[in-house]
Parts: C-alpha cells; structure tokens; sequence
C-alpha cells in the first residue's frame, strides 16, 4: 500500500514554442518517485492559476480545457484504483503504462533465475567456483519442479511470489525433495538471492522473506585423530594410484587446504616467510580470502616427492591430484584398508588440520582461522567446540592449580583465586 499520492497539474515554461503557449503537464508523486504525463495541451503561461491549477477565464474554450484536464485527473484516480483491485505494484511509472495502455511487461522468476545463472557461469574461476554455479543450477531445477508440484506451471509472475510461497517452497524441499534441514536452508537461501535481484531493480516492491526465519543447524564435523592419521601414514598400499592419493589426502591434513586449493597449487605459492622458512601464500578459491601457511615438515616431504612426478612436470602443478570424485573413491578405500570406521572424503582433512593438527596442539584459534582463510572466528569456533580432548586438556590444568593452591578454604579454593 503507498503512503503519498498526489497529482500537479504546471505548465512547463521552459518548452514555450514561437506563439508564446507552453505545454501542460500533469505531475504523479508516488511515495516521494515521481514522473510526469504531457496533458497535450498549449496555453498563455499568464493563464495558468497555479493555485487552482486549472486556466483564468471564462470562454467556452477554457472551460473546455479545465474539463479536459479534470477528466484527465480523473482517469488517472480510475488507473490507480484498478490497479489496488489487481494487487498490482503501484510506482509513477507502472500508473503511466497502464494510462497509456502499454503496461510495465509481466516479469517472471524463471527466466530471472536462468539469467543469473548464467552471469554466474560468465564469471566461472574468477568471481565464482564450480560448485558453486553447481548449487544455483540445482536450485533452479528444484525451483521449476515446485511450480509444477504447486501450482502446475512452468514459470510465475514474480510479483506473486509472497510470504505462502517461500514457506511452501521450504516444505516442498524437506517432503518431497527429502532435503535435510541445511540442505533446504541452503536452496531457499539461493532463492532469496533471486529476490533481492528483483527488488533491487524495482520489479518488486515488497521483500516475501520478511518474517520468514530458517536457521542452519550446527553439524558434528568429522575429524581423524592423531592414531588414525598415523594408521594412514604408516601403511603402503599395493597400488601407485593409492599411495599417490594417500599423500595428498595426507599433505591437506598438514596445510588445512581444501581440495580445489590443493589443486591448484604451483610452485609459485611456495616462498619463504617472515620466519625464513617454507610458507605456503595463496587465496582460498571459495572465499577469495588470503591463506598463509608455514609448511610442516610433512607437507614439505610430500611436496618433494612428487617434484619430478610426470604430471606436475606437464601441468606445472604443485601435485598430482586427481577428480574430486576419485579421490574420494580412493579414499573409501584407503579407510577400508587402514580399519577406519569413518567416511573419508578429502574435506575432512581440512577438518583434521583445524582440529587433531593445530587446535589440539596447542595452537591459538586466531592463527587457525587465518591459516584457514576464515573471514569470521566464528566460523573457526565450530571446530573448536568438538574437541572433548583440549576441553580435558585444559580443565586438568585447572584441576591441578586448585590441588597445589588448596589451603582448606571451602570448596578446595586456594588464595589466588579467592582474588
């Protein structure tokens, strides 16, 4: 519903043709937008009763053209009120097509959706990773099989999307689609990105997510632990192809990189750090954030094996890594082998180095979060909260300085504290 509405019937003085008139003209003010509609009509500028905002005068002629203007006052009132009949976005502009029968075009999700898709895939390894447009394609595609499920159409006016169908689209992703709770946060997330589109080019007036809440549940993120890594370090595998995935899987868990990262290292990203020794400098492919990291003796190792190896040579790569899809095959395999009751794909050794490498070691969650390339801590506090072991860690020490500060105060608290 608009809050101002007003109409101004001026004459435009600077448009004076030769024989002294200037054109009428009629201002539509919509909630502080305005446009103005040429009354086609000329008159003497020292006719106008601005006040009035109709011609001085008596003739036949002018009493005419006051009832022309009226009459034009009118339909537009006529327009308006039509158009709040049809629930339609009511703007200066959209008022002036309906009047000059040439309504605003009808725009629909569908085609909104592809087009961002698209300027997605334009930006493919620049502004955007692969998995990325993955998701938005997804999206789209469970998007067009809930209008079908819903409504039995193929695309909708946008301006039809409210509040019901945002909450019907959310159940529609968790029924039919068996989407768990993330997985559903996730696709209408990229939904709603569809819609700030659209409204913040004017197609929509009004945001239908507001007072829609979803939030995504914390997850227990899979880590290995100090025994299983070693299991895996330790053991040789009967085949190349397993032994080579084996210590890439082994080099993130050693680095914290995620395997698109991983992947596209070369010796570039290698340098010495302010400390002089091996860091590795390069930017998160996900993020686009800076990850610096100081190569442990065990990446360092892994690096130099595979320094001659045929397709870091041809490729100029700084390993040898294979699909995501078959590494994590291998690695279904590699945990079979090494009677690992977890399962392992590359993205947990990333977990590993937050977790079982650094936190638990010791070291402080501020360079874990840079070394992961974490733009929030917060995101770097999940892992944190796991770690049974470093809560252990820490409250032994505590324990330990009640029991040497204990003085027989109540409740075993010793002086120091008592401060």
């Amino acid at each position: 519903m608009n809050k101002t509405f007003s109409l101004l019937f001026y004459v435009k003085k600077a448009k004076t043709v030769a024989n002294g008139t200037a054109p009428i003209y009629l201002r539509i003010t919509i909630d502080g937008k305005i446009t103005e509609l040429a009354a086609k009509r000329y008159i003497l500028p020292e006719k106008w009763n601005s006040e009035a905002q109709k011609v001085t005068g008596t003739s036949e002629e002018i009493k005419s053209l006051n009832a022309y203007l009226k009459t034009l006052e009118q339909q537009v009132y006529e327009a308006q009120h039509q158009m709040l009949k049809d629930k339609a976005v009511i703007t200066p502009e959209n008022l002036k097509h309906k009047l000059h029968g040439s309504e605003e075009r009808q725009r629909t999700l569908i085609p909104i959706f592809e087009d961002h898709n698209k300027k997605v895939e334009a930006l493919l390894n620049d502004e955007f990773a692969p998995g990325t447009l993955e998701r938005y394609k997804t999206s789209l595609k469970h998007t067009v099989d809930f209008l079908l499920w819903k409504y039995n159409v193929s695309d909708i006016d946008i301006k039809k999307i409210d509040h019901a169908f945002v909450t019907e689209y959310e159940f529609y992703l968790r029924s039919v689609c068996k989407c768990n709770n993330n997985t559903a946060v996730k696709y209408i997330k990229n939904f709603g990105k569809i819609i700030r589109i659209c409204i913040a080019n004017g197609w929509l007036d009004k945001n239908p997510f507001v007072n829609y809440k979803a939030k995504v549940k914390e997850v227990e993120r899979a880590y290995l632990v100090q025994e299983e890594i070693q299991a895996i370090a330790d053991k040789e595998f009967a085949t190349e192809r397993l032994n080579q995935v084996k210590d890439i899987f082994l080099f993130s868990c050693f680095t914290g990189l995620a395997y698109i990262d991983v992947k596209k290292l070369t010796k570039n990203n290698i340098t010495i750090g302010i400390d002089g020794e091996k860091w590795i400098y390069t930017n998160r492919q996900k993020t686009d954030t800076r990850s610096n990291i100081p190569l442990l003796p065990m990446a360092e190792e892994i690096i130099a094996k595979y320094k001659e190896h045929p397709q870091c040579l041809n490729e100029g790569k700084l390993l040898p890594v294979l699909s995501n899809q078959k590494m994590n095959s291998y690695l279904k395999e590699i945990a079979d082998l090494c009677e690992i009751n977890k399962e392992l794909t590359f993205h947990i050794a990333r977990h590993t180095f937050a977790t079982t490498i650094t936190l638990t070691n010791g070291v402080p969650i501020e360079s874990v979060s840079k070394m992961l390339g974490h733009k929030n801590l917060r995101t770097t506090q999940h892992y944190a909260k796991i770690l049974d072991k470093k809560v252990s860690d820490d409250m032994r020490i505590l324990r330990n300085k009640f029991e040497i500060q204990t003085t027989g105060l109540s409740y075993g608290f010793g002086r120091d504290c008592k401060k």
